[in-house]
């Protein structure tokens, strides 16, 4: 057993990874963000690696040095891609070796959203950054998941959906076969190259990784006021996120219910900008369930990873508030919650944010 209460807690997505050291009280002892840890595109094996020195990270800056193993009293690793009981197993086999926490659950980010969304302990999430999924709770527990393997299993929205629908729409513009749009300049200009037909090979051939197809999803944003083409992309992720939202609440027999329907990722954050796309999102929603509460959580999911951490440990309202502080405090004082700039090993973070470390 741990001499101190620790909660570890992370938050692992396709393009950053966030980690988190607290004690009971909820003082923040460490916070770090990296890379991408998603098992589906770095398997296994590459995620634990990711989250395993983002943690040396978070052990050094906290001034923690080595500790006797299990160092936390539980561990919320909370990762996209931890989708199906195949995958959460093997997820879990190669973090319970590494023997960090007396309690190790291994689950998905949706569940980090819901929880920094709301304190109810039962609700909505949908989640839309890399690619898109969604979690609905009911008051008794009862849960709606879905698949979220992308096409295969019906599912678009994601900032990748985003990219590729943009780059085929300025390629399409540019042959002849669709409308012609801004998008075709800004495609080609965010990459540097001359036109979209260039940009399309580069990803084709392998110039580019197709993992960068996802930077177009802020140049579609940016463009969806003034371009039929952009908005039409837009509304097209918005749509999919009410359909996500609707199917949970039918399922779990909520339409008479007041359901908090808390909505994240860094592309529903981007959206929340918009706000008729916004309002458009709360009006799909309200066809199922009148009483919604429709919200863009202000706390990123390593958040919520963090309080169900402190949940689990039976903290108090007290230790939960300053938690949810600390922890929004630091996020917000990375630079505009971006993506990090990582060093040369791809998985640790540069700059992190650090608490003085207790007395162990």
């Amino acid at each position: 057993m741990t001499a101190v209460p620790l909660v570890l807690a992370v938050d692992g997505g396709g393009v950053k990874t966030d980690l988190a050291l607290l004690d009971s009280s909820g003082r923040l002892l460490s916070f770090v963000r990296g890379g991408g840890s998603q098992p589906h595109y770095l398997g296994v094996e590459g995620c634990v690696d990711v989250v395993e020195r983002l943690l040396a990270r978070a052990f050094a800056d906290a001034g923690l040095g080595s500790l006797e193993r299990p160092f936390a009293s539980t561990a919320q690793l909370l990762l996209a891609g931890a989708d199906v009981p195949e995958e959460l197993a093997a997820l879990a086999a190669g973090f319970e070796r590494l023997a960090w926490s007396d309690r190790l659950v291994i689950g998905n980010d949706t569940e980090a959203l819901l929880r920094a969304g709301t304190d109810r302990g039962w609700g909505v999430a949908v989640v839309c950054g890399t690619g898109i999924n969604c979690l609905g709770v009911a008051p008794g527990g009862r849960e709606a998941r879905f698949l979220s393997f992308g096409p295969v299993s019906g599912d678009w929205g994601g900032g990748t959906d985003a990219g590729l629908a943009a780059l085929a729409a300025a390629v399409r513009a540019v042959d002849g076969r669709g409308p012609r749009t801004t998008l075709e300049g800004a495609v080609s200009a965010h990459f540097g190259m001359s036109d979209p037909l260039e940009v399309a090979q580069a990803f084709h051939l392998g110039r580019l990784p197709m993992a960068r197809i996802g930077e177009l999803a802020p140049v579609v944003l940016g463009l969806c006021g003034d371009d039929d083409v952009a908005a039409r992309i837009v509304q097209r992720q918005a749509d999919e996120v009410v359909a996500f939202a609707r199917a949970a609440i039918r399922r779990l027999e909520l339409t008479d219910a007041d359901p908090d329907v808390v909505l994240g990722g860094r592309i529903l954050k981007a959206l929340s900008a918009l706000p008729t796309v916004m309002e458009a999102i709360a009006s799909g929603v309200h066809q199922a369930a009148p009483r919604a509460r429709v919200l863009v959580t202000p706390s990123d999911p390593i958040v919520g990873a963090a309080l169900l951490g402190m949940d689990a440990l039976g903290a108090d309202a007290g230790a939960i508030v300053r938690a949810r502080a600390e922890l929004d405090a630091a996020v917000g004082s990375l630079a505009g919650g971006q993506p990090p700039s990582i060093d040369s090993d791809s998985s640790v973070a540069t700059s992190t944010t650090r608490r003085s470390a207790p007395a162990l």
